[in-house]
Formats: structure tokens, sequence, C-alpha cells
């Protein structure tokens, strides 16, 4: 059994109280590098007057570019000989950053995965299959460590090999998996290539989701494919990785995990405090690491407190899925509009495929917007206006929801690129 009540369930003064103890160890340990500790001289910062959370704000923030610009070790706050582990960004907006763990940070980590996957279902007499890439990127190695800290059976199959990992799941009898959305829906197809029904003839009834943000329609596509329950899992490499935030049972937000973190809303903008239950950009301050402590790091994710208790009894706060990330975002015509947006709404027509992608284009200073869509074979060789109506649809339903009238391009089911990575939804050919 991995529950570990005492703290989930901790009195709400209680919890802020740890906070604060935690905080200023964290801040002892944070002045030792050389990142804050320059940062604490150039702002006359007396950390002897930060005392609870609402102090916190008195902290700087901390940026990627911060983390990029102290390569490699700036933000080290203990020897090199306690490392024992390095993990790693993508790198996909700029040079990769790096994050250092000692063994307390691993086993810290270890736990937050356990706390978080037992609290979704999974048990000791679980196989899980784990369908994330392995190495420098934190999900594959989290989850995995979780995992076995509950003591599942753990099958570290990696990403890709699609007919493959469906063998693993009918030999091994899999009963839970870790996967990013957009490949499970992309695997559903190739069970359906193989012959071979997930509901029917695998024993999966539990999934992990994480790696990009989706939808709720998304989510509900997916558990109806594979007749399984999925959890939203949320993290960031900056902040150890997956486990941070976590779907309970009630699949309504994910609790954050505050006996780890600091968690604030800010306005992107003005970068001041927003009310809870108003959107804004996460900011993150850890809480026990040692290696690496962060201070108010701007995730760039969008998101809101939910407020109020959860009915499963927990008292850490819970966020709302993340709706995308600032950097996400795309500017056309004046409007701002998210990925996530045009992904909620193809969801929700049926006839549409797993797959999609946007192409921003601009011809004499004038942008537009192609969005390519896969959809269901039927609709190919026979009546054509049956094609051509789902096609207005689709331009219909989008122009609602973000304002501007797109090109729509249906295409064949499998015929656009597939990732076994982070779906690539975005192509900007626009030219400054």
């Amino acid at each position: 059994m991995y529950w570990e009540k005492e703290i989930e369930t901790m009195d709400r003064e209680q919890l802020e109280r740890l906070q604060a103890v935690r905080l200023r160890e964290t801040l002892e340990r944070a002045k030792k590098s050389v990142h804050y500790g320059k940062r604490f001289a150039e702002m006359g910062l007396d950390i002897g007057g930060i005392r609870t959370d609402a102090d916190v704000e008195k902290l700087p923030l901390t940026t990627k570019d911060d983390l990029r610009e102290n390569w490699p070790y700036g933000f080290l706050a203990c020897s090199r000989d306690e490392l024992i582990r390095m993990h790693s960004s993508s790198g996909t907006t700029g040079r990769a950053t790096v994050i250092f763990h000692t063994t307390r940070d691993i086993g810290a980590w270890t736990n937050l995965l356990a706390r978080c996957m037992y609290m979704a279902g999974m048990r000791r007499s679980d196989v899980f299959q784990n369908m994330m890439t392995y190495g420098l990127f934190t999900g594959g190695l989290g989850f995995h460590y979780g995992a076995e800290k509950i003591g599942a059976l753990v099958i570290p199959a990696g990403a890709g090999n699609s007919k493959r990992q469906i063998q693993l799941m009918r030999d091994f009898e899999t009963t839970a998996i870790h996967i990013i959305p957009s490949y499970a829906l992309h695997l559903s197809t190739v069970f359906t290539e193989v012959g071979v029904d997930p509901r029917r003839d695998t024993k999966l009834r539990l999934a992990f989701l994480g790696a990009e943000p989706h939808s709720e329609k998304m989510r509900r596509k997916i558990e109806d494919l594979y007749g399984f329950r999925a959890f939203n899992s949320y993290g960031l490499s900056e902040m150890n990785g997956p486990g941070m935030a976590f779907e309970c049972p009630e699949q309504d937000g994910m609790h954050i995990w505050e006996d780890n973190y600091i968690v604030e809303i800010i306005d992107p903008m003005t970068l001041k405090p927003v009310p809870d239950g108003e959107e804004g950009e996460l900011v993150t301050t850890t809480l026990l690491r040692e290696g690496m402590p962060i201070l108010r790091y701007r995730t760039m994710d969008l998101t809101r407190i939910i407020p109020g208790p959860c009915p499963c009894g927990r008292t850490h706060r819970r966020i709302e899925r993340i709706k995308g990330r600032t950097d996400d975002m795309m500017i056309l015509k004046g409007v701002n509009i998210f990925p996530i947006q045009i992904e909620k709404k193809l969801m929700e027509i049926p006839g549409v495929g797993t797959n999609f992608v946007i192409i921003l284009d601009r011809a004499d200073y004038n942008d537009s917007m192609t969005v390519k869509v896969e959809v269901q074979k039927e609709f190919f060789g026979g009546d054509l206006r049956q094609l051509e109506a789902l096609r207005r649809r689709i331009v219909e339903e989008l122009k609602s929801d973000i304002l501007i009238t797109p090109r729509v391009d249906l295409v064949e089911p499998d015929s656009l690129p597939q990732s076994e990575g982070k779906a690539k939804r975005v192509i900007d050919n626009r030219k400054d």
C-alpha cells in the first residue's frame, strides 16, 4: 500500500506551516548557488524575512533563460560529488536546460510518483507498461521508479514500435500504461490494423496520460477506444518531471503536491498574482530539492487553481488541465489561438480521425491558417457531397471558437506524419 494519508489530507494550516519550514530550508540551500547568491545580493534580499508562502512574492522569478545563461552548474547548491543524476529538457524552444539530482532528490521524486499512481488506482498486482522515452527525458524514468516503489511489475517498453507494444500487452497481460495522448490515438489505429480489440483482447484497465496538453474530449475518446480510465498528469523537468500534479479518481483537476512545491498563478503580463479561479501562468518553487532548488519558476503553462475542496478528501489544491503554453500561442489577425482549442473542437465532430496539423502562412502581409484533418476512411471513395458537408461543418465549428475562418483540408487516415514523442501540431511558415 502506498497511501500517504497524513500528508495528503493534512489540515491547510498545518500544510502551510510545513511549507514555511521547508521554504526557509530551501532558501538557505539556494543562496549557496552562484545564480541565487548573486541575485539575492543584487536585490539586497534578507532571506530571514521570508517566513511564509505569502512572502514568496519578494523572491526573484526564475526563467528558462536564467537556467540557460547559468549552464551548466550555476544553479548548483551542493558539491558535485553529491550528485547522482542529470536530466535535461528537450530544448525545443532553444538551448536545453539541465537539472541535477542528489540521492535524496531522486527518492523524493520517486515517492511523489508512487503517491500519484497509487492515488489513481495502481496496485502491487498491476503490470505496468511504460511507453515513454527513457534517457535525458524525465517522463520514462520517473514513472518507472514510481511503479517499482509501489511494487508493480514494470515493462520498460520505451516509445514507438507499435506492433511490439501490442504484443507485449497481450503476452504479459499489461494492466496499466503510461502513454502520450496523441500516440494513444495513433496506437488505436494499429490495434485495428492487426485485428486486436483493446477492450476485449487485453487486460488494460488504467492509463496515465502526459507530456503534451490534451482536451477532455481527447481523454474521453481514448477511454472509449480502450475501455480503461485515463488519468492526466503534469510535470516539467525543471520541477523534477512528472508527479508534480496528478488527477485523483474524481478526474476533476490535478492535485499539486504542496508539501513539495509552492504554487502561484500570475498574470503573465503584469507578473502579479491572480485570485484562485482566475486563469494565468503557473509559477512554482521547489521545497525539497537539495541539488538544484529553483525559486518561483515561470513554467509558461496556462492554468488556474480550482476553488474549493475536492470530494476525494485530499487538501492539496488542484490545478485545471493545462490550456496551453504562452509560447504555444498563435496570433493570427490579432486573435490569440491555442492548438488545444482546435483539438477540442475537432474531437467533438463525428467522423474526424485522430490526427491533425495546423499550417500558418503569410502572403502579401496577410496571415492565413490551414488545418489538415484526418477523417475516417469511409468518407473517401463515396459521395463527395458527404465529404464536403463534413469539411464545411469543421470550418464553421472552428470559426465559432477561434473567431477566424481557417481553410480546412480533409485527408485520409494515417496520411499525416505520426509522432512517437510530443505531437507537432503547428507548422509556422510565416516570416517576420
